[in-house]
């Protein structure tokens, strides 16, 4: 049975979907803006059979790269692009040990609708060049051959020499030396491995009417400045696209609106029918550069067309909203919620932990007083509140994706209980609790589309009609509108009432008319889960509002409209089996009791789960180590023993025992969770004039 069969066995029997919102449509149809239910075709395909008007989820990951990327070759993994969708679409492939040994399986237990490959467009060429069949010189250079070698200690060299020459230099003319070697071509080699990436997904990509898998042609810009991560993962919308990927070399460092004017040169201005949007990365480890204030109204608009969605949440950590427990407070937030998946510290040099210690001075905790408050998501959304007031347009209108930036070409391997990590051998058995104790299996994409096609799925991104998970798959609807039926939870037309008398997620909602009340229509239900493997019941649904205030300075709430807090759920300490019982399903009309018309705001749902054990909690038993345990140092003291009799080096299992009072953001367990789209309500244009 696929994903989507389960889900909607599920959905039927508590109303709202698939066939009750066809016949509904069907009914209803007349009364529905024509344009809410069509989408533009721009490829040659057969028509999809299962084709929905009121739009169904379709799963997904957004950030994903095979051995192609230096940093996830230099990790032993040597998966390629065919791998690494053959991977998404449920078949198995081998993964690297701990020791370099390709010899452990991967296969997820539910395949994924749609993926995008974004290898590094930055060091195509060079990788080509340097583990490539083709004889050159540059093969026998040192960098070539640390990076082909299995040693781990030669690994890290490569992996410094790379970001040095590379990712943390692109946008110098002085490319890697061993481009300039005879025989050694790196734009041939970059040209071969971007066609590869082309056929890779037209080979994988079901253009039959079954259409049961989507791929998508693209690649990471990987500008990071100072090591800050300033990377965009650009998708193309068909199999039309850049002659070669447009990489920060050519942009030049920090300069991303370089990047939204060649793609708009080379590709929505070009006759070929290229269209394509970037998604900026996950920027809790930006350094605060991520989202500047637009230097021109020009760039505000390339901002807003180009990047409608960001990462919310991926395998190195959150970026919804960050608040520190020790400290008591959060980055211009009190909720506390926002502990969830969050990185010590600011920058990429997190990933400086090796053999269990910290060796990157950069890589340090960064204070909450000192760590950029637009690392943020919901600090952005804020901000781009308060630039409209000014600008007359909002250049931070994000929707929220999320993905795994999985580097073992793993897509849609978010599960905890069967976590493999994501960076090769660097991750792999017990490294991941050692040396990347703060990552996690990440999150996935979910866009809400008519069909399983390319065009569809596309401008469901575009549109913003999509949500983040952190890696379960409950499905969310959440509408808002003033003429929202009170009692839209009890409706048959659910869905069809939803867009007729609101918008959906990601949605713009016009003016209010005098005396309207603002509504919106939120619903949920736990992912259905596999044999062997079931969902988790919901706790709560909340809505967070942002606004600005009459004083002129941006705010922000969140209220529980569905469910509550359980103190009855949890886990159990020894088996970390769930304890207490939520919610199948959750569904609420909410009417925002503090709307002013007068104030631009905007609204999102977050849908928690109850609390399950955390990745790190199930593999700290597995080897023994129970972070539960009083006596967890000693028992983390004798697995690390045991560790280091098998060739480990270095402590491997104390943060196992990390206590949740001592630590600002870690919990042995965690409340699963998804993020949808905002919508915006903007003012009357004369509110907005007087309030100028």
């Amino acid at each position: 049975m696929s994903c989507h069969d389960h889900q909607a066995k599920v959905f039927l029997p508590l109303a709202h979907f698939i066939l009750i919102q066809v016949v509904a449509f069907l009914f209803l149809g007349p009364g529905l803006p024509p344009s809410a239910f069509a989408f533009e075709r721009t490829e040659e395909r057969e028509r999809c059979v299962d084709h929905d008007p009121l739009r169904r989820p379709f799963f997904g990951d957004l950030h994903v790269h095979s051995r192609y990327s230096f940093d996830s070759y230099i990790s032993s993994q040597r998966n390629d692009p065919w791998d690494t969708y053959r991977y998404a679409r449920g078949e198995a492939i081998t993964l690297p040990n701990a020791d370099g040994e390709r010899t452990v399986v991967a296969r997820l237990r539910r395949p994924l609708d749609f993926t995008a490959l974004t290898d590094h467009g930055e060091l195509l060429g060079e990788m080509n060049v340097c583990t490539g069949e083709a004889f050159n010189l540059a093969r026998y250079t040192p960098l070539c051959l640390m990076t082909r070698s299995d040693i781990i200690y030669l690994q890290f060299l490569a992996a410094d020499w790379w970001k040095n020459v590379g990712i943390d230099r692109a946008g110098s003319d002085d490319r890697a030396y061993v481009c300039n070697l005879p025989g050694s071509d790196c734009p041939e080699g970059l040209g071969e491995f971007w066609g590869n990436i082309q056929q890779a997904a037209e080979d994988h990509y079901d253009r039959s009417s079954a259409c049961s898998f989507t791929t998508f042609v693209a690649y990471e810009y990987s500008d990071a400045p100072g090591f800050r991560n300033l990377h965009r993962n650009v998708i193309f919308r068909n199999d039309r696209v850049t002659r070669v990927p447009i990489s920060a070399y050519e942009t030049g460092a920090h300069n991303v609106p370089e990047l939204w004017r060649r793609l708009k040169a080379e590709c929505i201005d070009s006759p070929s029918g290229c269209d394509v949007l970037a998604i900026p990365h996950n920027p809790n480890l930006s350094g605060g550069l991520m989202f500047p204030d637009p230097a021109s109204r020009e760039e505000a608009e390339a901002r807003r067309f180009f990047e409608p969605l960001v990462e919310l949440t991926q395998h190195k950590a959150s970026s919804e909203c960050r608040f520190d427990r020790l400290a008591g407070r959060g980055l211009d937030t009190t909720d506390e919620l926002c502990t969830f998946e969050q990185n010590l510290t600011d920058n990429l040099s997190s990933l400086g932990v090796v053999f269990g210690e910290m060796r990157a001075p950069e890589g340090a905790p960064v204070a909450l007083e000192d760590y950029g408050r637009r690392n943020m998501v919901r600090n952005v959304l804020k901000d781009g509140l308060l630039l409209e007031q000014n600008s007359g347009i909002n250049p931070f209108k994000l929707g929220f994706i999320g993905s795994t930036d999985t580097h073992s070409a793993t897509p849609g391997a978010a599960d905890e209980d069967d976590y493999l990590g994501h960076l090769g051998r660097r991750d792999a058995g017990y490294r991941n609790v050692q040396d990347h104790f703060e990552d996690n299996p990440g999150g996935l994409a979910v866009v809400w589309a008519e069909e399983n096609s390319r065009d569809a799925i596309f401008e469901g991104t575009r549109r913003r009609e999509a949500y983040a998970t952190s890696g379960t798959r409950p499905v969310v609807r959440f509408f808002a509108g003033f003429e929202l039926d009170p009692a839209a939870c009890e409706k048959d037309d659910f869905v069809a009432h939803g867009y007729a008398a609101g918008v959906p997620m990601g949605g713009d909602l016009g003016a209010a008319k005098p005396g309207q009340r603002l509504r919106f229509a939120i619903s949920a239900l736990k992912d259905p889960g596999t044999p062997g493997h079931p969902g988790t019941d919901l706790e709560r649904i909340q809505i967070v509002k942002g606004w600005v205030g009459a004083d002129g300075q941006a705010r922000e709430k969140v209220i529980d409209v569905a469910g509550a807090p359980n103190p009855q759920a949890g886990v159990d300490p020894e088996t970390c089996a769930p304890k207490g019982r939520g919610h199948p399903q959750l569904c609420s009309v909410w009417e925002d009791p503090d709307f002013d018309a007068d104030q631009p705001a905007f609204y999102y749902a977050r849908v928690l789960e109850n609390p399950t054990c955390r990745w790190s909690t199930l593999q700290c038993q597995a080897a023994g180590v129970n972070p539960f345990s009083p006596t967890c140092e000693q028992q983390a003291a004798v697995a690390t023993e045991e560790a280091q009799d098998a060739g480990a080096i270095g402590d491997v299992y104390r943060r196992c025992c990390f206590e949740e009072a001592e630590q600002p953001f870690y919990s042995p367990t965690l409340q699963e969770r998804a993020w949808t789209s905002p919508v915006w309500y903007r003012p009357p244009e004369s509110t907005r004039a007087q309030a100028d």
